[in-house]
């Protein structure tokens, strides 16, 4: 029974489990700061050809929209509808891309929820 490892074979003991603490702590730290610096960043995105325009934040909270006069037209506000759809669907996903990518930086493409 000589040579048994500590904590189910895990080698170097407590020593390893310190430095592995350590890193999810600085970790944690980064993403945190990551979020912080993404809550100050905003994402401009447009559809039918600059018709609508959308800014929003990296928390993906609309800040402004913005329709050209030449796009308002009573006789088809669906077609209104849809760029302002589909531009503000284009902010979220742009959004999300930017969160994916700075956190993946820290986390190194571990696939963990923000």
């Amino acid at each position: 029974m000589a040579n048994k490892k500590p904590f189910g074979g895990m080698p170097g003991g407590m020593g390893n489990m310190n430095q592995l603490m350590k890193q999810a702590q600085k970790m944690q730290q980064q993403m945190e700061a990551a979020q912080e610096a993404l809550e100050q960043r905003t994402l401009e995105v447009t559809s039918g050809g600059g018709a609508v325009k959308i800014v929003i934040s990296g928390k993906k909270e609309l800040q402004e929209i913005v329709i050209s006069p030449d796009v308002v037209d009573p006789d088809d506000i669906e077609m209104l509808q849809d760029l302002v759809l589909t531009a503000v669907n284009e902010a979220i996903r742009a959004a999300d891309e930017l969160s994916q990518n700075e956190m993946g930086k820290i986390t190194g493409g571990l696939n963990l929820p923000f």
